[in-house]
């Protein structure tokens, strides 16, 4: 726990108010859920995964399930006014402490401090994101996520929260957020109980959390008598969190991650299109399609439209689509004057065009979308494929930091599906840096 400088600054209501609510009675019932396996769960402080979600820690070990823990901050700003714990000293008995607790929930449980500055955690969430995103892997649609509380109302937490929700985007795996401290601020109107679940606790998990949140001694004990080491976790706070249940927000809408636009806000050329190397890829590219000429064609992820004009020289029509308004912006200007291509914002596969292409374009973009969008993505291009249409591929050969999947797993995934409907692989082209591939009908 740190102290905040919070957003709300009214008494919370008591632990003992908050069981008597009739919401809290109406609650859904909270379940591990058959279609995951693995559990991620994710702090800013060290103590706020054991306060928040200990007892899940402990059902998903006792479940069988691979548990990851992961504290953005040591916490070494828990004690500001100490004069017998600097923070360096303060961040090793937290990291301490984690270690501790989390091998009394969870004793298989792999533990990760990452050290981002106590107190700000806003200052590097696109960090944070690529971290988790890491720790959660290709294997999303098989992972909870646990994370604070998006409106917690402490900027560290809501930070973390933030991250998280933007990972689970990116991944696909389910996400699940605690309070901590609303319980020290709140009241029945603050949650969104229309979202909120409640994760009932066998009394073994409740003796193991206690044993949990006790091992956090910095939190719940005066770190000496002298001012400025006064203890954080009063006994009205801790009530919260020794009830027989945990509380979980399991529906709160998806963040909108904007980093690809944030990406072409801030500059005009992110991905430098004019350089040799891009010049080189693209006329590769051009001279891969088997077809001197192609009717209707669909470019999906056109970023600022540097594909975009050189496709619209091989084809009568073109829609070229991405998901950022900056990057559609940039793109308009550069085709303006090819009045048969067309520009259009869309978030794909959900904004997926109507109609048939004779050419379908996937390019630099399959690794900036979750594995299920991926998947979906393969299925409508080659839905949208006539008979004798071509469906272009080429991306970077990389790991691109912050997502899940890299350029071989993209053309994988296309080419299993491909293959297995009637495409045959026309042109394979593969360097250090990039592969490309054209698949088509047999001719």
């Amino acid at each position: 726990m740190t102290q905040p400088a919070f957003t709300h600054d009214r008494a919370g209501t008591p632990a003992a108010a908050w069981a008597a609510s009739p919401r809290w009675a109406a609650a859904r019932d909270l379940v591990l859920p058959s279609t995951r396996s693995r559990l991620v769960v994710v702090g800013a402080h060290p103590d706020d995964e054991t306060l928040g979600a200990g007892g899940l820690i402990h059902a998903a070990a006792c479940a069988g399930w691979p548990v990851d823990v992961v504290s953005a901050t040591a916490g070494e700003g828990s004690h500001p006014g100490s004069t017998t714990h600097s923070t360096e000293e303060l961040a090793v008995r937290r990291r301490a402490e984690l270690t501790t607790a989390i091998s009394l929930l969870a004793p298989s449980a792999t533990v990760r401090c990452l050290d981002l500055p106590d107190g700000g955690v806003a200052d590097d969430v696109a960090g944070l994101v690529a971290t988790l995103v890491e720790v959660i892997g290709i294997d999303g649609d098989r992972v909870l996520l646990c994370a604070p509380w998006r409106h917690d109302g402490h900027p560290d937490h809501e930070a973390v929260g933030r991250a998280a929700a933007v990972a689970a985007v990116r991944t696909d795996a389910q996400l699940l957020e605690y309070p901590v401290w609303l319980w020290h601020w709140g009241g029945d109107d603050d949650l969104p109980w229309a979202e909120t679940s409640t994760l009932s606790l066998a009394e073994s998990a409740r003796a193991a959390k206690r044993a949990a949140v006790a091992a956090h001694a910095t939190q719940v004990a005066p770190l000496s008598d002298r001012p400025g080491d006064e203890v954080l976790l009063g006994p009205d706070l801790l009530a919260h969190f020794d009830r027989s249940t945990e509380v979980f927000i399991a529906r709160e809408a998806p963040v909108e991650d904007d980093s690809l636009d944030l990406v072409h806000r801030e500059r005009e050329d992110p991905w430098q299109v004019d350089s040799p190397y891009e010049r080189r890829k693209r006329a590769l590219t051009l001279a891969s399609l088997p077809d001197e000429t192609y009717g209707r064609a669909l470019e999906v992820g056109c970023s600022v439209g540097a594909l975009a004009v050189d496709l619209a020289g091989r084809c009568d029509d073109l829609l070229a689509l991405d998901a950022s308004p900056e990057a559609i912006r940039l793109a308009q200007r550069r085709t303006s004057s090819l009045p048969h291509v067309e520009v259009r914002l869309a978030h794909v596969p959900e904004e997926w065009p109507d109609g048939t292409f004779d050419l379908v374009s996937v390019s630099e973009v399959g690794y900036f979308l979750s594995p299920r969008q991926l998947d979906e993505v393969v299925r409508r291009s080659r839905a949208a494929l006539t008979e004798r249409g071509h469906l272009l591929l080429c991306h970077w050969r990389h790991q691109p930091v912050g997502w899940p999947l890299a350029g071989p797993a993209v053309h994988e995934a296309f080419l299993d599906a491909g293959l297995s409907t009637g495409l045959e692989v026309l042109v394979e082209h593969q360097e250090r840096d990039f592969l490309l591939h054209v698949l088509g009908a047999p001719r």
